[in-house]
């Protein structure tokens, strides 16, 4: 996926996964090569072995055609996966309620400015002006969807429970720079500062979009979720990496190649980008779906936590040639509702507007 340096040209890591998640189909054919190989260290027993693989390969088959596609299985009950199921409550807004106010930060000269010309009042929209942000689910804005994301990150950090960690991402045996790491690398949360640095040079280097920070998220927690992982000091700038690097291949129609990633981080090796790639589609169980419900939580709870940590969208006034833009897309969708209507066979009334477009229209007055 990506380069001539195919990642499948490695060896794969062993797998720690517990028992209840290897699939049925593997559990079957591992039992048959054992109960075949066991026959066969007897005398005369080649037949009788040869019968039972047989009988257990047909109730494979059988079993394999019954497996749903990964994307249509549902979780086991008491079983909850944000990342999956629309209905569950995000991780990172979970965590991020665990302490009281956000983080601080401080504000600008244009901020204070702006906060001491208005006397502390908050804009409002009325019926003069009307002020909205650029942002929207279909189309978010990247500058702030980034902040959003790295605030995230911070308080996945920040309020883990458990330092539940694997090889791949830890910083310490496959470092991103030739600077030594320090000895204490993994007892310091990093900053949201330094969080949001790291991301958006990313971003900005391999040119993604603001989806695709959204879709990084929704990795990031799937792969807690499957592989019983924290984000922690010592492993969150290779899982963020990791994410992005699978985010921007399944969102992106020309995705940024391995090796690309390299001429951003000038340290690392395509070797280790392909090893990173693989072990994380591995834990994820090649399970990149996201249904569009699931990523307009996500949206709108990053809106959420922005809010919360006075990290709001920016504010323009409406202009009048973006209502115009508006109010032409509105008419357009309102002719596709109104031909779909009328196509099924649902009569559409006419309001006042459409019925004098003939001349003023005269009622009959009748006088008593």
């Amino acid at each position: 996926m990506g380069n001539k340096n195919s990642c499948c040209a490695y060896s794969s890591p062993q797998s720690d996964r517990k028992s209840k998640d290897i699939p049925p189909v593997y559990e079957e054919r591992h039992h048959i090569h054992q109960h075949t190989s066991q026959h066969h260290l007897g005398d005369g027993g080649v037949h009788t072995s040869s019968t039972a693989a047989i009988h257990h390969s047909a109730e494979m088959v059988n079993m394999s055609q019954t497996l749903q596609h990964i994307s249509e299985r549902e979780a086991t009950e008491g079983e909850e996966d944000p990342s999956v199921d629309p209905t569950a409550a995000t991780m990172f807004l979970e965590r991020s309620k665990v302490e009281n106010g956000g983080i601080t930060r401080k504000r600008s000269q244009h901020q204070i400015a702006q906060q001491n010309s208005t006397g502390g009042l908050k804009k409002s929209s009325s019926c003069s002006t009307i002020y909205l942000d650029d942002s929207t689910v279909s189309q978010p804005n990247l500058k702030n969807t980034v902040k959003c994301v790295s605030l995230a990150i911070y308080y996945h950090i920040k309020n883990r429970q458990f330092d539940r960690r694997l090889d791949i991402f830890d910083e310490k045996l496959h470092p991103l720079t030739h600077d030594p790491v320090p000895d204490d690398y993994d007892s310091h949360n990093p900053e949201h500062r330094q969080i949001y640095k790291f991301v958006r040079t990313l971003f900005n280097a391999a040119q993604l979009t603001a989806e695709c920070a959204i879709i990084t998220l929704v990795y990031l927690e799937r792969l807690l979720t499957y592989a019983d992982l924290d984000v922690g000091p010592c492993n969150w700038k290779r899982m963020v990496l990791g994410a992005i690097l699978l985010a921007s291949k399944v969102w992106d129609d020309q995705a940024v190649w391995n090796v690309d990633y390299c001429q951003i981080l000038k340290d690392i090796t395509v070797e280790d980008m392909n090893e990173l790639e693989r072990q994380f589609l591995e834990l994820l169980q090649f399970n990149i779906n996201v249904p569009s419900s699931v990523y307009a939580k996500y949206y709108f709870d990053l809106r959420t936590l922005a809010e919360a940590n006075e990290l709001s969208f920016p504010t323009e006034p409406l202009s009048k040639e973006r209502a115009q833009k508006l109010e032409a897309m509105s008419r357009v969708m309102q002719d596709k509702v109104t031909a779909e209507a009328l196509k099924n066979g649902i009569k559409k009334w006419s309001s006042m507007d459409n019925i004098s477009q003939g001349g003023p229209r005269r009622s009959v007055a009748i006088l008593s």
